[in-house]
């Protein structure tokens, strides 16, 4: 196969892929249901409906990769909107041969003791984390049984350049850079892994690319986690301002909100991911494929929207 790559998805995690790919000297084809957004230099835009079996075929026709980096538009939504687009993708994957590669994330595992690490089982209950693991679950048996080839990342919360109101630290910076106090789900003070989109790109690509990567999940290289407050301060240091007050929404607040806000209530179910330690551990990447995270202060200069100079 040649070097196109089909990306569907055109949030901050599928515009970082593009550019990843087009970095390596790939040919871009990057789909989205309007097919609009900003222009990436080596990229080409095209409308796709990612639940239509036909059109996705279609469009991953040759492509050596189709890189599933979609995010349903509405938290409450996943249920309904995840299942159709994960049948239509695995099917172009058994179809043309392309390699298909996952953005996922660490929902499937739900609560755990320690850190996350690769090759644990998907056991988490919820609606959300289920939807995610049953995807993963099918499409590894259809590389088991020689029916597709396919491999997925997993990540935690998104941080750096471009995520905005999609990340739960990236949505408080404006506020934070304007002195601002600023209000987080569950706790303040519990340790959370934070992933770079970058990072993320970064690894999917290279695992996309390699054979013996497939057939498997890996984890995003990431940094050590620091706690929200801790997030925040970063960020508000990197940016050269003095960090602000940050507190966290009482659970009662989060439950009475749930009866009006579809985000809130949807939130009840994965809230214990900042009640509780929730770390990723991300060293079989760096170990066997050689991939390190991207250095913390840099990822905080990102997220407050800055490049980052190393002096």
């Amino acid at each position: 196969m040649g070097r196109r790559h089909l990306v569907v998805g055109a949030g901050p995690v599928g515009r970082a892929v593009a550019e990843e790919l087009v970095a390596g000297g790939g040919e871009v084809v990057l789909a989205s249901r309007s097919g609009r957004g900003p222009e990436i230099a080596g990229v080409r835009r095209t409308a796709l409906d990612a639940a239509d079996t036909g059109q996705v075929v279609a469009a991953a026709s040759g492509a050596r990769a189709v890189c599933n980096c979609v995010n349903p538009p509405g938290y409450d939504q996943w249920v309904t909107m995840w299942p159709p687009i994960a049948a239509a993708l695995l099917s172009a994957a058994e179809r043309t041969g392309a390699v298909l590669a996952t953005v996922g994330n660490l929902y499937p595992y739900g609560p755990v003791e320690g850190a996350m690490v690769e090759g644990m089982p998907d056991v988490a209950t919820g609606s959300k984390a289920r939807v995610r693991a049953v995807m993963w679950a099918d499409a590894l048996e259809a590389h088991r049984s020689g029916r597709a080839r396919v491999v997925e990342v997993r990540g935690s919360d998104y941080m750096g350049a471009g995520v905005g109101d999609g990340g739960h630290i990236p949505r408080l910076v404006p506020r934070a850079l304007d002195g601002k106090s600023v209000w987080v789900f569950g706790s303040a003070d519990q340790p959370h892994s934070w992933t770079d989109v970058r990072d993320m790109a970064r690894a999917l690509v290279l695992v996309a690319g390699r054979e013996d990567a497939l057939g498997r999940v890996w984890h995003a290289p990431t940094n050590p986690p620091r706690t929200q407050r801790e997030a925040v301060g970063d960020v508000c240091r990197a940016a050269g301002r003095e960090p602000v007050t940050v507190r966290s929404i009482p659970r009662p607040v989060l439950t009475a909100g749930g009866w009006v806000s579809p985000l809130l209530r949807e939130l009840r179910e994965t809230l214990y991911q900042f009640e509780r330690p929730y770390v990723l551990d991300s060293t079989a990447i760096t170990r066997d494929l050689g991939l390190e995270p991207t250095p913390w202060v840099e990822v905080c200069r990102r997220t407050a929207g800055l490049e980052y100079c190393q002096a």
